[in-house]
């Protein structure tokens, strides 16, 4: 996943909180459907169908083991992802000198009326 449209892509189809909830778990290993349908509390096809947009987004993939459809992570950038979501931030940014807010200094550049 190197072009940028494809991250962003990748972007909109992991803003739900079910799927980053999935997404954090494939993070800590392979899963079934059984181990998201115990954390999430929410019905198997449900699951399935987070399960069904990440896969066809290239986010994870599967292999199955007998019965079970074992799930993991395929991306490297859903890792680096995770942890920037897990961040805390203590505070804002501070605004720029020329912002009317603050009331500091002038816009630096042309002004186009």
């Amino acid at each position: 996943m190197n072009k940028l449209g494809e991250k962003i892509e990748a972007l909109k189809v992991i803003a739900h909180p079910a799927r980053i909830a999935i997404l954090e778990e494939l993070s800590q290993g392979v899963k079934c459907v059984s181990d998201f349908q115990d954390f999430l509390e929410i019905r198997q096809s449900n699951v399935s169908q987070h399960l069904s947009a990440l896969r066809h987004a290239g986010l994870i993939d599967y292999f199955i083991d007998g019965r079970l459809r074992c799930y993991f992570l395929k991306s490297p950038f859903i890792l680096d992802l995770l942890e920037i979501v897990k961040k805390d931030y203590p505070c804002e940014l501070p605004g720029p000198d020329c912002c009317p807010v603050t009331k500091k200094g002038t816009y630096p550049g042309d002004r186009r009326r």
